[in-house]
């Protein structure tokens, strides 16, 4: 059985409110979340079809998304209401509901990124 975690630090304060648990600041005057760098990546966005963990259900995953996190998002919605279907943002990666890789595939050429299927 693994240890348990404890961030040891303070996570409400009443005068001050909520608290982030890495730079013990404020969350809105957090310094640690604006400065994450985008995540690596090769130049090429990758997509494709995952049905694995999901009970059959299939999604679309788009990887390698040169963008930081807020960027991302905003992608990600775009993308969503381009398919009509729902999604996600989990670490860098969007994942669409449903398996619509050639249009979001055609959508992301039209952004001007060099992309690929991945997978089968």
């Amino acid at each position: 059985m693994a240890p348990k975690k404890n961030s040891g630090g303070l996570v409400y304060s009443s005068g001050l409110g909520r608290m982030c648990p890495t730079c013990s600041r404020p969350v809105k005057e957090c310094a640690c979340a604006k400065k994450q760098p985008p995540p690596p990546s090769d130049g090429v966005v990758r997509v494709s079809r995952q049905t694995k963990g999901r009970k059959g259900k299939g999604v679309t995953l788009i990887t390698g998304v040169p963008l930081d996190e807020a960027g991302i998002k905003a992608l990600a919605t775009r993308l969503k209401q381009r398919c009509g279907s729902g999604g996600t943002v989990k670490d860098g990666i969007i994942e669409i509901q449903g398996d619509h890789c050639d249009l979001l595939m055609e959508e992301l050429k039209q952004q001007g990124w060099t992309v690929k299927r991945a997978g089968g």
